[in-house]
């Protein structure tokens, strides 16, 4: 999601007659596109604006957007006096007021509607990947996350912007539609007539794009993993194999704490209902470990959910207590060093689950999409349809195809490497 704002941002200051640079002590405006969803995140941000404070021109404007700047709202400018602006993820798009008063300061952190996506320009080019935002904010409340705060409540883009946005994206150069969202697969629209649109229909009709080559969605919610959707792996080839569904913890007692309401039987039968629609799909997660009140056993449990899905690839983080959730406020809070000790151990065994299906992967081959040179300049950087980065050698790096059939060989944790094939 940070990244598509931040094209949309470029975009818009393009059309206002900026270009862009990576010199701090070269730029006239300078922002930091933020997330709030743990504390650690936050912290960055105003290490960052401290240094950029220091590095920036005298006059050049500076400030934030995002998750952080609605989190820390007008103390942020208590914090960091001289900054101009401080934006929340529903507002950036009004960054040129700042642009026409820059002595001013601009502060504006309500939780609107989805009126940003109207109003910003389209991007001339896309990239490879194109990122389409279909809904924003969530609803289900979970003790842990500051999300519903920073974003605000669930809200659906119509069916026919999603789809302008998607077809634009593909007319000027996409070949991968990723749709985005807090809660993605809880997509609904309902249009004028009483028609209901859901993420499956937003794919089925994107499949039929001739650009358009491969198609995922992320983040997912169980609950909304409705058969609809699992029957489009099954019957949309284009669709990646690929699935992001986090589960948090293997504890029922820990998730009932977290407010995540649905049962490990749930989740556990809607991956079988996926292996049976799409037998190649793979699934990847989040953790968190050492929430308030979770003890030796609802640690063991979640190793033990992990052991027995095998997730390929997975996000598992210490739990951090944010401002404005329930959790913050819990009784039995975990002592860092058994977090720290909770989370070695569940990252040593993703780790090897990760290796063990890379090196599985070895002698197979993908269609796989070209991210670019690597930094050396000397390789190219593919993904592999289970987001796998494969690195390729050839000679002309120049005129590698976007879309390559690509068969692996080697493997370790981090990286595929391949060849291309004829």
């Amino acid at each position: 999601m940070n990244v598509y704002d931040g094209w949309r941002i470029a975009t818009m200051l393009k059309h206002h007659g900026f270009s862009q640079t990576d010199d701090v002590a070269d730029a006239d405006i300078i922002i930091l596109n933020t997330c709030a969803v743990r504390a650690k995140a936050t912290d960055k941000v105003f290490s960052a604006l401290g240094r950029i404070r220091r590095a920036k021109k005298p006059d050049a404007l500076f400030g934030i957007v995002g998750c952080v700047a609605r989190e820390a709202g007008a103390d942020a400018f208590r914090r960091i006096p001289d900054l101009n602006f401080v934006l929340g993820p529903q507002s950036y798009h009004k960054l040129p007021q700042i642009l026409s008063n820059p002595d001013s300061r601009l502060l504006d952190i309500n939780l609107g509607g989805l009126e940003k996506f109207d109003e910003l320009p389209q991007m001339e080019t896309s990239p490879r990947v194109a990122y389409i935002p279909i809904q924003e904010g969530c609803n289900h409340v979970c003790t842990y996350c500051i999300v519903p705060y920073t974003r605000g409540p669930e809200l659906s883009r119509s069916f026919e912007s999603c789809m302008a946005d998607t077809l634009h994206a593909a007319k000027t150069g996409a070949i991968e539609i990723c749709f985005l969202g807090q809660n993605v697969n809880g997509y609904k629209y309902t249009d004028e007539s009483g028609r209901i649109y859901r993420l499956s229909d937003l794919i089925r009709e994107t499949a039929k794009i001739p650009e358009i080559m491969r198609i995922r969605f992320t983040s997912s919610y169980p609950t909304e993993m409705t058969d609809d959707l699992i029957k489009m792996f099954a019957t949309e080839p284009k669709l990646l194999p690929f699935l992001n569904m986090p589960i948090q913890s293997g504890s029922q007692s820990v998730l009932t704490r977290m407010n995540r309401p649905y049962s490990l039987e749930l989740y556990l039968d809607i991956i079988r209902k996926l292996k049976l629609a799409r037998p190649d799909i793979q699934i990847s997660s989040d953790f968190i470990v050492g929430f308030p009140g979770e003890t030796d056993s609802d640690f063991e449990q979640t190793m033990a959910i992990a052991s027995q899905i095998k997730y390929i690839n997975s996000y598992s983080f210490k739990y951090s207590p944010r401002p404005h959730t329930a959790a913050a406020l819990m009784k039995d809070q975990i002592p860092e060093n058994i977090k720290a000790e909770r989370l070695a151990k569940l990252d040593s065994y993703l780790n090897e689950v990760q290796r063990d299906f890379n090196e599985s992967c070895i002698d197979k081959t993908f269609d796989c999409l070209l991210e670019g040179p690597d930094k050396t300049g000397r390789h190219l950087v593919y993904r592999t349809p289970y987001m796998q980065q494969c690195i390729v050698t050839t000679d002309d790096i120049t005129t590698a195809p976007a879309l390559a059939r690509i068969t692996i060989t080697a493997a370790n944790k981090a990286s595929l490497r391949g060849k291309f094939t004829a």
